[in-house]
């Protein structure tokens, strides 16, 4: 079931597993969309769904923390203060008719709100987890995991023809520059990867590989103190 395409008595009398995406607004180089993050947890959230009891797709959060990139135009980012208190007025909001409330989230500059958030909401009583959509081995930001993931998702909107390595530097080692200086003073392009032999065909096995993690850890419903679904 589809929130957006259901009615109040579709849900009354239940207390089903309500299931978003949290996804961001914000630049992916030249050849993704603005929306990537959300796309990608939407996807993930609209194919695990049928596999799990009882569930409801809500419609995506698409707006996210994204400081980092807002030196590119496009980006919108509520920060992530706002982004916390939305995500516990939205937890409390869906307690009261929602047995569970599942987070998919896309971007990983909502993980500080969802650390906040989601354990508040858990020590309120409510039932609360979030899952990340983050691929093993995989790099960054616009390169070649999400573009694989959107040229199988959304293939329409990859400018394959615009698509650029960009800095390739392990993540880990980038982190005191990105959080001091942003992602532009890194990367110019706005990649921390590089695209280079992205595929549907991958991105459909990473696809794939995201929602049975996903459904796996629902059934499990074991989350550690931040709230994660483990597994």
């Amino acid at each position: 079931m589809r929130l957006q395409q259901a009615t109040w008595p579709d849900l009354d009398g239940r207390s089903p597993l309500v299931v978003v995406a949290l996804g961001s607004v914000e630049q992916h180089g030249r050849h993704l969309p603005l929306t990537t993050d959300t796309v990608i947890a939407q996807a993930v959230a609209e194919a695990a769904v049928p596999e799990l009891d009882d569930a409801v797709l809500a419609p995506a959060l698409a707006y996210g923390a994204s400081g980092e990139h807002e030196d590119f135009p496009g980006t919108i980012s509520i920060g992530t203060e706002a982004l916390a208190a939305l995500l516990v007025e939205y937890g409390r909001s869906v307690g009261r008719w929602a047995g569970r409330l599942l987070v998919v989230n896309g971007h990983g500059g909502n993980l500080e709100a969802l650390r906040t958030a989601v354990p508040r909401l858990r020590q309120e009583g409510r039932d609360v987890a979030w899952f990340p959509c983050g691929v093993p081995g995989g790099d960054a930001h616009a390169g070649r995991t999400e573009t694989s993931l959107v040229l199988h998702v959304e293939p329409a909107a990859v400018r394959a023809e615009l698509a650029e390595a960009g800095e390739t530097t392990p993540i880990a080692e980038l982190l005191p520059r990105l959080r001091a200086e942003g992602v532009r003073a890194v990367s110019p392009l706005g990649v921390l990867g590089d695209p280079s032999g992205a595929s549907a065909a991958e991105g459909s096995a990473m696809l794939a590989a995201l929602v049975g993690r996903l459904v796996a850890a629902v059934r499990g419903w074991d989350a550690d103190a931040a709230g994660r679904l483990l597994g």
